[in-house]
């Protein structure tokens, strides 16, 4: 039988902290889902490659982690560089580089606050959830480090795939699709 874990009340924001890939997630999805927009479906699919691109440099650094003492269990997959931080910068600079250059899609208010809010919120919490991973003891600083160096160089190459090109294909999918 499976033992239940009791938290420390004060340790309900490293909880959230170390749940923070499932509430991405569902927020992206979400956000998918209410905007129905190709470029969000291509933003996604980035942050999926970020992810799995991070895990096979993991494989051939094979860097382990800290040694376990805030947890019951030591993680198997390797440290180096942290895929949470890799991708949560990938979130950030993403959503930052979105909000600076391209158009609001039809189904967002066309506001200035449109475009300042997301990055406002997307930045801090990057930094934070990638910080907190050295809180909840699954990397060292040099982990977190290299995983928010990955994503922020893995942006812009994205990034650009999609404003050089990708985007009138999406355009077109996207009128084709829900007209």
């Amino acid at each position: 039988m499976a033992r239940e874990r009791e938290y420390d009340p004060r340790s309900w924001p490293l909880i959230f902290l170390d749940k923070t890939n499932a509430i991405v997630t569902g927020l992206t999805a979400g956000f998918l889902l209410y905007t129905r927009s190709v470029g969000v479906a291509y933003f996604a699919s980035g942050a999926v490659l970020c992810s799995l691109t991070v895990k096979i440099v993991k494989r051939f650094v094979r860097q382990p982690r800290p040694i376990q003492t805030k947890h019951d269990r030591q993680k198997k997959s390797y440290g180096m560089p942290s895929t949470h931080s890799a991708t949560i910068s990938y979130y950030a600079t993403y959503i930052t580089l979105a909000c600076l250059y391209l158009p609001i899609h039809r189904s967002l208010p066309s506001s200035v606050l449109t475009r300042v809010v997301p990055p406002s919120i997307a930045v801090p919490w990057a930094a934070t959830i990638a910080v907190s991973r050295t809180w909840l003891g699954y990397h060292t600083w040099p982990q977190v480090a290299a995983g928010c160096a990955y994503g922020l160089l893995f942006t812009p190459i994205w990034f650009s795939l999609w404003t050089r090109g990708a985007n009138e294909y999406g355009a077109e999918l996207e009128r084709t699709v829900f007209g």
